[in-house]
């Protein structure tokens, strides 16, 4: 269920929340309507408002982040904006900026303790299911680290479906793509449960009628569905976590600056051909062959073929180009930096094992 502008006036007006840090993109904090709103409800409140610089979440910002929150000392943070904000206010809520704290990330090994405050967030994308998940992302050097802790989950968040319909539709077709390979991505890896396929299927039924519509006429009822159909694959995520597509999709995001749901569509195709070829090598405690009949069920197809035919149609609907040339992505030429760039951990997920010889004959394929 969504939430209204009211429910967030009444928590914001909560006298316990004396001191507010808000932390928020700078366009997306304007063009959501946000600003104008929340400006209203905040005047007897001492506040401060913290804008996010960089397009991905970086190791250099995350410490500025810190020092802010701690410096200033909000009873409530209060995060406005896309995945990478909410990642931010997340992790920068449960670290603490220590001299090895790099060498912590890297090794995955930050020995968490608990939060420094309340974290209320309010996503302004319908994509990533960040107010729900335990993981957040953070790039050290150009590559991709997870954090991953049941006290990254925000303490509070609004799903406000007034906040989705004037963003870019370029923010919505990568944020709503990230969304449908999510609840897929869940629905074969090898963490998957019975909750984890329920918040899944649900997700993927809401999102192949209103994905499109969405992004051709927004509206607060398909805002509404999207902002749904996010939650419940973040969840279904949260459990299972993602795969190979999102695995790949991280050195595309670093290297090229190609949006994070656009880099997963990227080769989602032949990621899922790939392991619909190889079932016979699925190393799932579930029948896998039983996932992709409810994916097929979904997408009202009758096999692989048709339903990478409807993804490719709809990545080509929202705009999401795969074309590597008109990218100019060349795979070969920064092959070391791809490679080193991408998720082991998300990679491990993947229902079939995939090798490099592997990796690099898919995202070449067609290419």
């Amino acid at each position: 269920m969504t939430n209204n502008l009211k429910d967030l006036k009444v928590f914001l007006n909560d006298k316990k929340f004396k001191k507010i840090l808000i932390f928020c993109g700078k366009k997306s904090f304007e063009i959501s309507g946000a600003k104008k709103f929340i400006e209203n409800f905040i005047k007897d409140k001492e506040t401060e408002i913290l804008f996010k610089n960089s397009d991905i979440p970086i190791f250099e910002e995350l410490i500025n982040i810190v020092k802010k929150i701690k410096h200033f000392k909000p009873d409530l943070i209060l995060a406005i904006g896309g995945g990478s904000v909410i990642d931010y206010a997340k992790i920068a809520n449960v670290i603490d900026v220590v001299p090895n704290l790099k060498d912590l990330i890297v090794n995955y090994s930050y020995p968490y303790k608990k939060k420094f405050t309340n974290l209320a967030v309010i996503p302004t994308t319908a994509g990533s299911g960040a107010e729900v998940t335990s993981n957040a992302v953070i790039y050290v050097d150009g590559i991709k680290h997870s954090f991953e802790s049941d006290l990254l989950i925000p303490d509070y968040f609004f799903l406000i479906p007034d906040f989705l319909v004037s963003s870019p539709k370029s923010v919505k077709s990568s944020a709503g793509f990230d969304a449908i390979a999510q609840a897929l991505e869940s629905l074969v890896s090898k963490k998957s449960n019975d909750m984890s396929v329920d918040y899944a299927t649900k997700a993927l039924k809401i999102l192949s009628k209103n994905y499109l519509s969405f992004l051709e006429e927004p509206s607060l009822r398909n805002a509404s569905e999207m902002s749904i159909a996010a939650n419940l694959a973040g969840k279904a995520i949260s459990i299972s976590k993602t795969t190979a597509p999102h695995a790949v999709s991280y050195p595309f995001t670093s290297i090229y600056n190609i949006s994070h749901g656009h880099s997963v569509s990227l080769f989602f195709e032949n990621f899922f051909k790939f392991t619909f070829d190889n079932i016979n090598k699925s190393q799932t405690s579930f029948d896998i062959t039983k996932r992709f009949e409810i994916i097929f069920k979904i997408f009202e197809v009758k096999n692989i073929n048709e339903f990478n035919s409807k993804i490719s149609f709809i990545k080509k609907t929202a705009k999401l180009e795969d074309d590597l040339k008109s990218l100019n992505i060349d795979i070969i030429k920064n092959s070391e930096k791809i490679f080193d760039g991408i998720n082991l951990l998300r990679l491990g997920n993947n229902p079939v094992k995939l090798d490099k010889n592997d990796i690099f004959n898919i995202i070449t394929y067609n290419n």
